[in-house]
């Protein structure tokens, strides 16, 4: 017991946590990338698409066999060569065999294989499948030395560590993938143009990007589309490795007659769903957020063909197809990230040329192992031919030899300089083989032999011999599988960028009379039509009414708050309802300890005061007061323990200002300076503490007004008030209001 406690012990080591969780995590990050996630640059996949392929090869599902079971597939890959599950398998299998998923389809499938509404396909026990040409094109070569093998997960099993890639996978179908760290998103390209990219690279290594892209014009989806990106940001793109493509979907104009007419979709963007493209704008229908549309259709059968019907034949087609693009996926944007493994199996982003090198890279490679092959193979053969042909020459005498000897072979060997090979041979040659015409047959396929033993060594002594045997290859797929085929040709063209088409709010919400209530806690709500703003309205508990304004549902409503910013709402995205609404925090980011000081609709060409509680401000107008973003824009700058706290429309020339002491101070607008973003300057003189209660403006002949006990007083004698800005200013008139505003709120 002794002696087993003290082996225990030995065998227990003191690690550190932190080495060993980032061991770990490393070999688990590295695995990810390596084994699942990344393609390899060579044949464009990744691990468990190049199990699926050769496991199919060895079932011998080629294009002119028979379909077999997809459930006898996927056994057989996670059986011999791919340790996961079945699920994750076929459903790598199912989106090779989609059509509209991939650009050359690697499986050709029988039975339901999903369809592009994002119905899933049939169980795997139902659907069938067999190779395509393109996918045999990816393997050939695999009898011919070609890559390396390494043993699968079990060892029973030999699996190619790379395809030999007689067609430029990586590119041709893009790839997808998330990695621990990275990521990748390739599109798919045409082949017939990255062929004519790669005979360029190949009479000119030291060309651009620019000069590859004249050839390699941009991605080519399976399901078309029209590809709108500037010439320039394709080049920096294919340079970087990365970059965006926006993808529309391709529609046409149909005549009614009599003037109507109707739009048809007939190809969209690439990854959308057709069914939630079409549910998406159904529910904008239903919202009433699409006021130019009065109908969509699904005709499609195997063809896509979704049909829009305009409101009214005045409609203009082109603004309502803007505004659809802007509101659906009609619209996306494809970010392209060349993120691979490169032929070291390091991950790394690549730009096009780069790709296309490593790609010719390996092609080479390939090339002179299955040269070396098969002049190996040749060299064997002439070998045992020469045999033969010494046999012929000295028949009698090898027949005597063969006849009278107990040791034929050795003898043989000594008496014609025979190797082991060349007497085995003649040895096990059947007397049949003997006569006349079979010794001519041997002596021409020597010299077939002969030459194309010549031939293949001096391809593998010159490199422009064997540059020129793979244009050779490369315009053989051109020929198999370019734009002569109907597999070949480009699906996604080509349109120049769209002038940016301002779609206004009246076209994207139907207009209707709204009232707006803000509540004191920052709660914010709708009402449908113009309540009157007198209303005893409904809050929570402990909550008031901070303000109320009448809009339209295609106004933009601006906000003002504590830190002198300004934020935009949409009248239409302001929760309506019987409830309390939502906080205002949700749709605007305000500070912790911000809160809303001003509310009103915005108004092109008005102008506003803005103003903190110390009485420091300056003109602004309405182009400043819109934000882009959640965030809000900054205008009034604050002191410290200052806040933003009126924001007034001008609708006059003079301003009356009254402070906490109950100073008033009359004096021209023109002396409050405008600007874009500030402290502004002092509007009134305050003694310390005190602060400014209100501010209005108004016409010099109709004079300031304010409210009285009995209604509203109209004060058009302004020479006791009138004074220039940052003044002190004197009493406010008899009856004015004790809260020291102008008006209650």
């Amino acid at each position: 017991m002794q002696e087993e406690d003290i082996t225990t012990e030995q065998k227990i080591h003191d690690v550190k946590l932190k080495e060993e969780l980032s061991k770990r995590y490393l070999s688990y990050a590295m695995s990810t990338i390596v084994a699942r996630s990344l393609p390899d640059v060579r044949d464009g996949l990744k691990p468990v698409h190049r199990r699926l392929m050769y496991a199919m090869r060895q079932l011998k599902l080629d294009p002119k066999s028979g379909f077999k079971k997809c459930a006898r597939v996927v056994g057989d890959v996670i059986g011999k060569y791919h340790p996961h599950g079945d699920s994750a398998v076929y459903g790598a299998m199912v989106r090779l065999a989609q059509d509209f998923s991939v650009r050359y389809p690697l499986v050709d499938g029988q039975g339901n294989f999903g369809n592009i509404d994002g119905d899933g396909a049939a169980a795997m026990r139902y659907t069938e499948a067999r190779l395509t040409d393109f996918a045999i094109a990816l393997m050939d070569g695999l009898n011919e030395n070609s890559v390396d093998f390494m043993d699968t997960y079990d060892g029973e099993e030999q699996e190619p560590v790379v395809m030999p890639a007689a067609v430029p996978n990586l590119l041709c179908n893009g790839s997808a993938g998330i990695a621990v760290g990275m990521a990748t998103n390739i599109p798919p390209h045409n082949l017939d143009e990255v062929a004519n990219a790669l005979l360029y690279l190949i009479k000119n290594p030291e060309c651009t990007i620019s000069d590859l892209v004249k050839y390699v014009k941009g991605p080519d989806f399976p399901t078309g589309g029209l590809i709108i990106a500037d010439h320039q940001a394709i080049i920096d793109a294919y340079t970087h490795g990365k970059g965006y493509f926006r993808i529309r979907a391709k529609w046409e104009k149909e005549d009614l007659g009599k003037g109507q007419y109707q739009i048809v979709i007939t190809e969209i963007p690439y990854q959308v769903i057709k069914s939630k493209l079409i549910e998406k704008i159904a529910q904008l229908l239903e919202d009433k957020k699409l006021p130019l549309l009065a109908d969509v259709r699904d005709e499609s059968a195997h063809d896509v063909r979704i049909v829009l019907e305009p409101k009214n034949r005045t409609v203009d087609a082109n603004l309502l197809m803007e505004h659809l693009f802007k509101q659906t996926e009609l619209e996306t944007r494809f970010a392209m990230n060349m993120n691979v493994l490169s032929s070291d199996g390091v991950p790394k982003v690549m730009s096009l040329k780069e790709v296309l090198k490593e790609y010719l890279n390996h092609r080479h490679k390939v090339l002179i192992r299955k040269s070396r092959f098969r002049l190996e193979k040749i060299m064997a053969r002439l070998e045992i031919l020469s045999g033969y042909l010494i046999a012929y020459l000295n028949l009698d005498e090898v027949i005597h030899i063969i006849r009278t000897e107990d040791e034929p072979k050795n003898v043989l060997m000594a008496k014609f300089g025979l190797t082991e090979n060349q007497a085995e041979a003649i040895l096990n040659m059947k007397l049949r083989n003997l006569r006349k015409l079979e010794e001519d047959e041997i002596r021409a396929e020597f010299d077939e032999l002969t030459e194309e033993k010549n031939a293949l060594e001096a391809l593998l002594a010159d490199e422009n011999l064997r540059l020129e045997r793979l244009s050779e290859e490369i315009n053989q797929m051109k020929e198999k599988f370019g734009k002569k085929t109907p597999l070949g040709k480009r699906k996604s063209q080509f349109a120049d960028m769209p002038e940016d088409v301002d779609v206004p709010i009246e076209v994207m919400v139907e207009k209707e009379p709204i009232t707006v209530i803000l509540s004191e806690k920052g709660w914010i709500r709708s009402m449908k039509g113009y309540v009157p703003l007198t209303d005893d309205f409904k809050f929570k508990e402990d909550d008031s009414l901070k303000c109320a304004i009448h809009a339209y549902t295609t106004d933009k409503i601006i906000l003002f708050d504590t830190s002198g910013k300004f934020f935009n709402l949409n009248a239409s995205e302001i929760p309506s309802g019987r409830g309390f609404g939502q906080p205002v925090r949700l749709m605007a980011d305000l500070g912790v300890n911000d809160n809303i000081c001003a509310m009103f609709v915005f108004e092109k060409g008005a102008k506003y005061i803005v103003a903190s509680d110390y009485g420091h401000g300056f003109v602004i107008d309405e182009s400043h007061m819109l934000a882009q973003t959640r965030n809000g824009r900054k205008i009034l700058n604050l002191a410290d323990g200052e806040v933003a706290a009126f924001c007034k429309k001008i609708e006059g020339d003079m301003v009356a200002i009254v402070g906490e002491n109950r100073k008033l101070l009359v004096f021209k607008l023109e002396e409050i300076p405008s600007m874009a973003r500030g402290r502004g300057v002092a509007l009134q003189k305050y003694q310390a503490g005190c602060k400014m209660s209100d501010i209005q403006t108004f016409k010099e002949e109709d004079g300031f007004c304010y409210n009285r006990s009995g209604g509203t007083a109209n004060e058009k004698e302004l020479i006791t008030w009138l004074g220039h800005r940052a003044q002190v200013g004197r009493l406010v008139p008899f009856g004015f209001p004790k809260t020291n505003k102008f008006f209650k709120d």
